[in-house]
């Protein structure tokens, strides 16, 4: 069965993510086409990148590199939840990323953002991002207004538009998460002709 991982991009005081990270999880686990697993960053406190060796050329010299390479790897996809700090992508989750090469590679990623005006220029960077580490982000990004979505700014109320949105977004992941199977496992998916 397909594995995806839920990352919560934010490690703040105050964020928002996990209430938006449990809504996707609680939606996609109904779904039954797909094991979900939530990957919050506050359980794994990455140093801003202290390797010697670029992710490219690894393996990693440290244990908190090395830990964090073994919770990503088993996963075929990715949906990352990221707020926008201050027009683009928190710190945090770049560094997150950062650390790894191989273990993203030939996975697809969703995007799940919130901001004043959606996080929609974060998921614009992500896009970049992770299209150079070889992962195909799927078209349908759910971006949710921090103005218009949070009671009292607080609490977290999804209008039945994001459900549609996410239901979107998880039909495309599953999607290409299995497409991109035989690069994951090296089988040769070239084309032979004639």
């Amino acid at each position: 069965m397909i594995r995806i991982g839920i990352l919560l991009g934010s490690t703040r005081p105050s964020r928002k993510s996990p209430q938006v990270a449990r809504w996707v999880l609680d939606t996609a686990t109904r779904r039954g086409d797909a094991e979900f697993d939530l990957i919050d960053l506050r359980d794994h406190p990455l140093p801003h990148l202290d390797e010697a060796t670029p992710p490219l050329f690894g393996p990693s010299a440290h244990a908190h590199t090395r830990a964090w390479a073994e919770r990503i790897a088993p996963f075929d996809g990715f949906v990352m939840v990221t707020p926008e700090y201050n027009g683009g992508v928190p710190g945090v989750l770049k560094n997150a990323i950062d650390h790894l090469c191989a273990e993203w590679a030939d996975k697809a990623v969703g995007f799940v953002s919130y901001g004043v005006s959606g996080g929609a220029r974060a998921v614009a960077q992500l896009r970049m991002v992770c299209g150079a580490l070889g992962m195909a982000d799927v078209s349908r990004p759910v971006e949710i207004s921090l103005l218009a979505d949070f009671e009292n700014h607080t609490t977290f109320t999804p209008r039945d538009h994001h459900v549609d949105a996410l239901g979107k977004t998880l039909d495309q992941l599953l999607a290409w998460s299995a497409a991109l199977a035989p690069l994951r496992a090296g089988t040769d998916t070239t084309l032979v002709t004639p």
